[in-house]
């Protein structure tokens, strides 16, 4: 079944938890990451929570296959926010709901208001452009905390050359680096988007939601954020 239009005015009035999947659209079905993010968003899928990737192929496809033989009881959604490409980047067939961008930007401030835990896999100058991207955000609290979740040992080279130079030079503080988790493999992702989702389901204050918090600085989302504080979501 094709994908449903995403509409975000909707989507912003539910009280899902929703985990963002960023990485690469190169790694292959046979390949043990793919797997592992397979495995990860079933299990995302069976916790009543939603998956946002890209939309595309790679981990946003074994995350949106995933998750949806994970939602067996259709409690959540699988959300593809896609990107039009000179070689056109075909929505994957895992994807309940798909919204297509012509600017990185704009894909970019989507996710960071429909998600409260990003998992970043391994991956490219795009999965480098979306790590950076919501971590300066968060380092300037135009959005509220989500856990920046880094999966694989790569990554913990990147976080060491942080350490040794920015960090070291005064380019950042040490406070920077706390919404960075980093893990080995998909086991222990999931046990923190766990702790996020408890958290979560304990009841968050509404006006620390991303969609509030950054929203409210986007003028084309400006008027959608006043409709919905009127409404009450």
């Amino acid at each position: 079944m094709p994908a449903k239009e995403f509409h975000i005015e909707s989507e912003l009035q539910k009280h899902h938890f929703r985990v963002a999947i960023f990485g690469s659209a190169r790694v292959k079905p046979e390949d043990p990451l793919y797997q592992g993010v397979y495995s990860l968003a079933k299990e995302i899928g069976k916790m009543g929570a939603d998956v946002v990737t890209g939309g595309g192929p790679g981990f946003m496809e074994a995350a949106s296959l995933g998750h949806t033989a994970g939602d067996t009881k259709n409690r959540a959604h699988s959300i593809g926010i896609n990107i039009s490409l000179p070689f056109e980047q075909k929505p994957n067939a895992g994807l309940e709901y798909v919204d297509t961008h012509q600017l990185f930007s704009s894909r970019l401030d989507e996710f960071m208001l429909l998600s409260h835990v990003a998992i970043i896999m391994p991956g490219g100058v795009g999965t480098c452009l979306e790590f950076f991207y919501a971590w300066q955000l968060l380092q300037v609290k135009h959005i509220c905390y989500l856990p920046l979740i880094l999966v694989g040992k790569g990554w913990r080279k990147l976080i060491e050359w942080v350490i040794d130079n920015p960090l070291k030079d005064n380019y950042l503080s040490a406070h920077d680096l706390h919404p960075i988790v980093l893990v080995d493999d998909w086991h222990q992702a999931l046990r923190v988007i766990e702790q996020a989702k408890k958290h979560f389901d304990l009841g968050m204050d509404p006006s620390t939601h991303n969609w509030q918090q950054y929203g409210k600085k986007m003028k084309k989302l400006a008027n959608i954020i006043e409709r919905l504080e009127e409404k009450g979501a």
